[in-house]
């Protein structure tokens, strides 16, 4: 009787699949500024990548960014890999913050990587900007031993159009993948993440000369995020078409692609407006589900938004 009772307790005790957390989804994107650059009640361009849960990457860093995950309630603790499409203010401003939070919420050594585009005559490349922030000598040297002890390294992507790409592997089996796109005389790249079979592509700023680099890198992808800051012509400012590409040109780039879903973000008020209009255009080429961003955003990777 006595071994009876114990099996029948150990049964009532032994754990049902509806006491199983479910794992979390392989790849998660969650935005933290939809805007930019002019001002408005979004914040600028950034976004979060969730790696099995966890915050590995941030993919450019815009104001207003940073008090976005402090809200989302994300812990930033895992964060290592910061990827910066171009180093315009709207999408490389609050990096300092992020890294300031790291170096007080670790132990230890921390490092972080950042990649982004090599320099020109007029923008230095991601290995110098971070250098003179964070080096021995930058204007945040503090930071090497505030908290934790902080190293932070900065990593050239070739950013002229024609570079091959450029791939990383970073612990836990991510994949990055950088190839140079275009955005007037601002050297550029768009990033490729992939993992557990899931991958997404953030394209930030791109005029139509960097689209045919963009649909090579973005072959197959799960889900392209890439900057929608002008209406189709001539319904936004002549010279904003030397820089930016209009949502007719969007949508045939993710046809041509072939991803499976796009995420249209950095979206003026001007754009915001005209969402209907926006989205009809895209939907001459791209039959698959588009998404317009907003702070606070989460997107499953390779699921129906």
């Amino acid at each position: 009787m006595r071994v009876f009772l114990a099996a029948l307790l150990c049964v009532l005790a032994a754990p049902t699949w509806a006491d199983v957390p479910p794992s979390p989804p392989v790849l998660t994107v969650l935005v933290l500024g939809s805007g930019g650059p002019r001002i408005s009640k979004r914040a600028s361009v950034g976004n979060l990548v969730l790696v099995a849960g966890q915050a590995r990457l941030l993919v450019d860093a815009g104001p207003g960014t940073f008090v976005r995950a402090g809200e989302s309630g994300q812990s930033l603790s895992a964060l290592d890999t910061v990827l910066l499409t171009h180093l315009h203010v709207d999408h490389s401003a609050e990096l300092p913050a992020f890294v300031k939070t790291r170096a007080l919420d670790g132990q230890g050594l921390v490092r972080m990587r950042v990649l982004g585009p090599s320099g020109n005559s007029i923008f230095p490349s991601t290995e110098a900007f971070v250098d003179g922030l964070f080096g021995p000598h930058g204007l945040y040297r503090y930071l090497r031993n505030f908290g934790a002890e902080m190293r932070v390294s900065g990593e050239d992507i070739p950013a002229k159009l024609g570079d091959g790409p450029h791939t990383v592997q970073l612990p836990g089996g991510v994949s990055v993948t950088g190839q140079a796109i275009h955005h007037g005389e601002t050297p550029a790249v768009a990033f490729r993440i992939a993992v557990g079979g899931k991958s997404v592509v953030f394209a930030g700023d791109i005029d139509p000369s960097g689209l045919a680099s963009l649909a090579q890198l973005a072959k197959g992808a799960d889900l392209l995020v890439v900057s929608c800051a002008v209406l189709d012509p001539p319904n936004s400012p002549a010279g904003l078409y030397q820089l930016h590409s209009p949502p007719k040109r969007l949508g045939e780039t993710a046809s041509a692609a072939g991803v499976k879903a796009l995420l249209l973000t950095h979206l003026p008020p001007a754009v915001e407006v005209e969402e209907p209009a926006v989205l009809a255009s895209v939907r001459t080429s791209f039959s698959g589900p588009v998404t317009f961003a907003s702070d606070g955003l989460r997107l499953e990777v390779g699921t129906s938004p």
